[in-house]
């Protein structure tokens, strides 16, 4: 039997939507990226890692995922993934080939079964790492809302070879495509939609420092500082100028594939949602925000030919 290919790692994110590229000085004086690359309806942040960039912004009529974007080892790896996600009858809407936007490299795109463009690619640009304190390194993870969790969890899983690292009670799973707990979290939701991007701070007095950063300039956790119970992750979230929901992260639990024995979480025990007992559960409100706006994807791609 084939060893099915795995997605190398999670890149990070385009967002979409109107007036989005108005809230960049939000991410760049209190959130704490940098501009690494702007051109006419678009800007894109970088981390202090070497990624060309974590987080970007671009306008569109529609709030919600330009894509979600993934690496992979080489060109090896990518043609194999490509030809796993063929054979699987995954909707390929942007061949293999070049790319010729900001970070360039090589690879291709595929829609999910809620209309969600997923980007790969390789061969990219890599900037100098830029360590300052208290700034994100990297993209976490990304939480999607689906209406069918359980087809979009197998979905993952066969296509893109994502593995299950826990479930919270019968209405979320963490899927890992490395050592990392998470790189993608499905929710059970009443329309497809992002949830919320986690950015990763290096050391827990970072992730800290991040949040005092926000605070002193007025923006208060919507819910956090915690410490959740799967993925034995920090959390703080809020919410973004533009009504996106944004979390610091540190210290993420890393998988034994040897070892490690998927469990089930319960969501009704206050110390398994917030092992510090600092945060509570999510109020009604904060539910609601991260329930997000509906996002329908891109079912008319192909009728413009795709984008950058």
């Amino acid at each position: 039997m084939t060893e099915i290919v795995r997605v190398g790692s999670l890149r990070g994110i385009v967002m979409r939507g109107p007036g989005l590229t108005a809230t960049l000085p939000f991410y760049e004086d209190m959130w704490g990226l940098n501009l690494a690359h702007k051109e006419d309806g678009a800007a894109y942040l970088r981390g202090t890692g070497n990624e060309a960039f974590l987080y970007g912004l671009k306008e569109g009529p529609v709030f919600g995922i330009e894509y979600v974007h993934f690496s992979m080892p080489d060109r090896a790896s990518m043609q194999a993934l490509h030809d796993q996600v063929t054979a699987k009858g995954a909707d390929v809407v942007r061949p293999l080939g070049e790319f010729s936007d900001y970070a360039g490299g090589y690879g291709f795109e595929v829609l999910d079964p809620d209309n969600r463009r997923l980007r790969f690619r390789c061969d990219a640009l890599e900037l100098d790492e830029a360590p300052e304190w208290a700034k994100p390194r990297k993209v976490s993870h990304v939480v999607l809302n689906t209406p069918d969790l359980e087809s979009r969890e197998a979905w993952y899983q066969e296509v893109l070879g994502f593995r299950v690292s826990d479930y919270s009670a019968d209405q979320m799973v963490f899927l890992r495509c490395n050592s990392d707990h998470h790189s993608i979290a499905l929710v059970r939701g009443n329309y497809a939609s992002v949830n919320h991007v986690a950015f990763e701070m290096p050391s827990i007095d970072e992730f800290m420092r991040g949040i005092g950063r926000m605070k002193q300039k007025g923006h208060l956790p919507t819910w956090g500082p915690g410490r959740h119970g799967p993925g034995n992750n920090p959390f703080a979230y809020f919410v973004s100028p533009s009504g996106f929901v944004i979390e610091f992260t540190s210290e993420l639990q890393q998988i034994d594939e040897s070892t490690h024995e998927a469990q089930v979480w319960p969501r009704d025990d206050p110390e398994k949602m917030d092992q510090w007992m600092t945060a509570g559960p999510p109020t009604p409100a904060q539910r609601a925000v991260m329930q997000g706006r509906p996002d329908p994807g891109f079912p008319e791609f192909r009728k413009h030919g795709g984008t950058n």
